[in-house]
């Protein structure tokens, strides 16, 4: 059976029954695992003696957590990531990740208005973790990512994204032509419907998803080698 690409309606549903009785998760738990997911993304086609500075941005939702959990995870890895939030979270489980993050020494870009801090982070950077926006995106993109999102595409630096790239509607794609174009796209539990369209090295991670709601929703989730977090699907791209 074909692995399931989801709508926005579904993924939102099966992120709901995670977290409820019928997965009885903690958000706390189901950010851990997908952060721990994204840092394996980065290492596996990114070698840290090449690619060792990771600028990893992060939106103020739950998509900004998994990228503070990567980054968290990155820098046990033996990377040196650098953390950029055009616009802060302000939930506390946020606040506590980022704290994570300080005590790791883990620096951040400072937040300015201006440009200038993140074109520097770009020029003295490797590789991107895009962990801005997640699939409840919609189109148009708004101040102050407007400008920060195509910073990041001219850069020329490679992307890796977190579940859908920033930028893209969940269902359409980068229809809107507005979105980064990211290089590596790591779609958590599922992959989304706008995903068909993704060119690159296309990865899964979410095995987490207990067996009941794989049933549940029809995913027909590929099996995940040995310990890993992440499996490589079927069709990507091998360029990188």
């Amino acid at each position: 059976m074909s692995l399931r690409y989801l709508s926005a309606k579904a993924a939102q549903q099966i992120d709901e029954e995670l977290m409820s009785t019928a997965g009885a998760f903690s958000i706390d738990q189901l950010m851990e695992l997908a952060g721990l997911a994204c840092a394996q993304t980065v290492a596996r086609v990114f070698d840290k003696d090449k690619y060792p500075r990771v600028l990893v941005c992060c939106g103020p939702g739950n998509q900004g957590g998994d990228g503070l959990v990567a980054a968290r995870h990155l820098g046990l890895f033996g990377y040196r990531p650098i953390i950029y939030m055009p616009k802060p979270g302000a939930k506390d489980l946020y606040q506590r990740l980022k704290k994570q993050c300080d005590n790791m020494e883990i620096p951040t870009i400072p937040p300015s208005t201006e440009l200038g801090p993140l074109e520097d982070a770009l020029a003295s950077s490797d590789v991107v973790l895009d962990a801005i926006f997640g699939f409840s995106f919609k189109p148009p993109i708004r101040a102050p990512f407007d400008s920060a999102l195509p910073l990041l595409t001219e850069s020329k630096l490679p992307i890796v994204s977190v579940d859908i790239p920033s930028g893209w509607d969940v269902e359409k794609g980068n229809a809107e032509g507005v979105g980064l174009n990211p290089d590596v796209l790591l779609s958590l539990t599922a992959p989304k419907e706008g995903a068909r369209l993704f060119q690159g090295r296309h990865f899964l991670g979410g095995r987490f998803v207990p067996k009941t709601l794989e049933q549940k929703f029809e995913l027909h989730l590929p099996p995940y080698p040995g310990s890993d977090q992440i499996v490589e699907l079927s069709g990507s791209s091998q360029k990188l």
